[in-house]
């Protein structure tokens, strides 16, 4: 058989009534979100323009934009594009900041007492960041993606997957998978929680086989498998909680898994991977400000849309105005000086009266400096919502102490947080347990389980975790605790000293103050020391403190048996003896 022939010579494959029902209904769950995105389309669509042109053309079904194609022809101000550029990077710094360990797991307070426990998320949270921030991975661009999305759009969604090694000499790994906000579909549950996701992408006949197997393809997908065509064909992955009916979490096979994963050709109306499932969502979904009864977000564009529409309007009167100054239009009498020599140096004969007044005149453009007032107001209006000019004081004052560095960090946090607290949550938080999940059935290159052991006690509580907040964010608010420690300790010092009477420190607590303060301040637990090491170090410092105090006493003691051996010499009675006779 020919290498060309070894496609089409397989026999199409027959689709079951139970697989046609499963398309069926899912097709038309599609077709629904479809319906109730379509209005959200047309503002995504309306604010690509103005700040993201390459995502123009994205958000329907069925668009389709050839690769390279120029879409800026709307854009005239680059503000809001610029804007939201430094949005991308001022969310990455306080959310998922790369020189920062900004997430942990901790579990009930009671467990947590437990140093084993600390040790084992301590562990966890290394492992983790460290899956994430490899290279074959591509956290970071795809991270940067869904802020883009999320600043312009209000809505991002990050695709966790295992590696596909089989090229990279079988790598073990995770993936990350920026979706595109045209691609997703979203449905939430009753708590506003998105546990519903059909996602719509294209592929090639040879990107399917290699994704799915050739044997999964339709027959209609075989002549372009076998001519290896370019022709991108529609796909859905549709993902939403198996029916109670369905779901048996004591079975093995995918009936056991809660969430249900469908992999449907649209040309071929079949399946093209077998019917599998998730032990938790695979989306992270980041939205940014919901409005009440609706499923999807605004971002800060949205709001700040009438301003970008106006500040382009602004900025199309501007160029004009501008280019009538540099270059006028010039005025000149209907039956005077017809012909106008404007290059350098030219002599026009004509162009002034006998009195020497001239007879040409430039036609005035208006006022330059309203427009750039105006625009200037446009532009502060879209820098606050974009949450730029929050961090402008630190350019404009680089001479400020590392006090006042923190003061102005901390109220730039309580700021930004209403804003951007939510995608610890919606967001890392729906990375992590996803990623927890498949580095649990991840081994290393030497067959050894990725995950260390659980510790026993958290084991028998069944291993429930939760993901610790430890972005600069949440950290911000934490700090002030120990700054106002730190401050009251200090005066207590300060009225002691002036006193004399150190007692006044008693009521300061730092057995409880230290520990809970490295906690606060992301301190590895490894780092500090457990009770039975502190008790150790305490009697060494009982003892040696004693010791000391003997060697002090030394002279002392010395001077008293010298001055009684003194006394004895001389016949004076000494201390306890009576003197005098009968």
């Amino acid at each position: 058989m020919a290498e060309n022939d070894k496609y089409a010579a397989r026999s199409p494959r027959e689709i079951p009534d139970w697989e046609a029902e499963i398309v069926r209904d899912d097709m038309r769950l599609f077709s629904e979100l479809q319906t109730y995105r379509n209005v959200h389309a047309g503002v995504w669509e309306e604010s690509a323009a103005l700040v993201d042109p390459k995502s123009r053309n994205t958000f329907f079904y069925g668009s389709y934009n050839w690769p390279g194609t120029k879409k800026t022809e709307q854009q005239v101000d680059s503000t809001g594009a610029l804007a939201l550029q430094e949005f991308c990077a001022i969310a990455d710094s306080l959310v998922t900041p790369k020189n920062q360990k900004y997430q942990g797991f901790q579990t009930d307070r009671y467990l947590m007492k437990d140093r084993g426990v600390q040790l084992y998320f301590d562990q966890l949270r290394d492992i983790v960041l460290d899956y994430r921030e490899r290279d074959i991975g591509n956290f970071r661009g795809q991270n940067f993606n869904n802020w883009k999305s999320l600043g312009a759009y209000g809505n991002a969604t990050m695709f966790i997957d295992a590696f596909d090694g089989r090229w990279h000499e079988g790598a073990r790994g995770l993936r990350y998978k920026a979706v595109p906000l045209g691609e997703t579909f979203f449905g939430q549950n009753h708590q506003g929680i998105v546990t519903t996701i059909v996602r719509w992408f294209r592929l090639t006949a040879a990107q399917a086989a290699e994704q799915f197997g050739i044997d999964a393809l339709p027959s209609i997908m075989r002549p372009a498998l076998e001519l290896n065509s370019q022709a991108p064909y529609n796909f859905l992955h549709c993902v939403y909680p198996r029916s109670m009916k369905e779901f048996d979490p004591d079975r093995l096979d995918f009936r056991g898994k809660p969430f249900t994963s469908h992999y449907i050709s649209i040309e071929g109306k079949c399946l093209v991977a077998p019917r599998s499932g998730y032990r938790v969502f695979p989306y992270a979904v980041s939205r940014y400000g919901q409005s009440p009864g609706e499923v999807y977000a605004d971002g800060w564009v949205q709001l700040a849309l009438p301003s970008l529409k106006t500040l382009n309007a602004e900025k199309r009167i501007f160029l004009k105005t501008g280019h009538r100054a540099s270059d006028p239009v010039l005025l000149t009498n209907d039956d005077g000086l017809m012909s106008w020599n404007q290059k350098p140096g030219a002599i026009n004969p004509g162009g002034v009266n006998s009195d020497g007044r001239p007879l040409v005149h430039a036609m005035p453009v208006g006022n330059i400096q309203i427009t750039k007032e105006m625009m200037d107001e446009e532009r502060s209006i879209i820098g606050r919502v974009s949450l730029g000019s929050l961090f402008k004081t630190l350019t404009d004052h680089p001479d400020m102490t590392a006090t006042q560095v923190i003061e102005l960090l901390n109220e730039r946090g309580m700021l930004v947080a209403p804003v951007l607290g939510r995608q610890f949550s919606e967001y890392i938080g729906g990375m992590s347990y996803r990623e927890v999940d498949l580095l649990a059935d991840m081994r290393d290159h030497r067959g050894k389980p990725v995950l260390p052991p659980m510790p026993p006690v958290l084991r028998e509580a069944g291993g429930e975790y939760q993901i610790k907040d430890t972005t600069p964010l949440a950290m911000s608010s934490r700090t002030n605790e120990v700054a106002g420690f730190n401050r009251w300790v200090e005066q207590l010092h300060q009225w002691a000293a002036i006193s004399g009477d150190m007692s006044i420190l008693d009521p300061v607590n730092f057995d409880t103050a230290v520990p809970e303060a490295a906690l606060i301040q992301s301190v590895p637990i490894r780092w500090t020391s457990d009770d039975q090491a502190i008790a150790v170090k305490r009697q060494n410092r009982a003892k040696a403190q004693a010791a000391q105090q003997r060697i002090q006493a030394l002279p002392a003691e010395a001077a008293m048996v010298k001055a009684q051996a003194t006394s004895l010499r001389a016949g004076q009675p000494q201390p306890g003896q009576q003197s005098g006779g009968m």
